[in-house]
Order: C-alpha cells, then structure tokens, then sequence
C-alpha cells in the first residue's frame, strides 16, 4: 500500500459501492490476520461499542477507509453499524485506535 491517505467515508455510502469478486489480500498469513483482526474487532464492538478504521478496495481499484463499530464477521461478510456488510475478501486492514 501506498503512503497516500485513502478516502474517509461515511457508513451510509457503503451499501453503494460495488466490490471485486477476488480477495484483496494474496497472502494465507494476511488472510488468518485479517479474520482474527475481525473477530476481535467484533468482541470490542459488541462489548464496549468500541469503534475501529477499516481499510478497504472496491471494484474500481479505489482504497476507503471507515470508521465503525463491527458487529460480526465471518468468511464471507462483515456487518457494521447500521446492519451494513462488506464483502470480508474486500478488507484490507483493521486498524484499533
């Protein structure tokens, strides 16, 4: 990833975007990092309303990045506030703060 900052965007937008059918990540290691990443990210949001930035790609190429609370991930999707999803292979980084 580049040093450029990528885009902050509201929750809201999301449901609008169009993501990629291929997983982000290439790399087994960054995969098994990213679900763990997820799922604690999940227990912080469902414990103590605690927010995360998620970095992600849709299908133009484009990085964005969110500021949320995660609900629940899996393989397949991950829910935000609000019941937004993203696909999970769309993910890049989770970053706590």
């Amino acid at each position: 990833m580049s040093t450029t900052t990528h885009q902050l965007i509201e929750k809201e937008i999301i449901p609008q975007l169009q993501f990629g059918q291929d997983d982000v990540l290439s790399d087994k290691e960054a995969k098994v990092r990213r679900q763990h990443d997820l799922e604690r990210a999940s227990r912080l949001g469902n414990g103590y309303q605690g927010k995360v930035e998620l970095s992600f790609q849709v299908a133009t190429g484009d990085i964005l990045r969110v500021q949320t609370t995660i609900w629940q991930a899996d393989k397949e999707f991950t829910t935000i506030k609000s019941g937004v999803t993203i696909p999970t292979t769309a993910i890049l980084s989770v970053e706590f703060f």
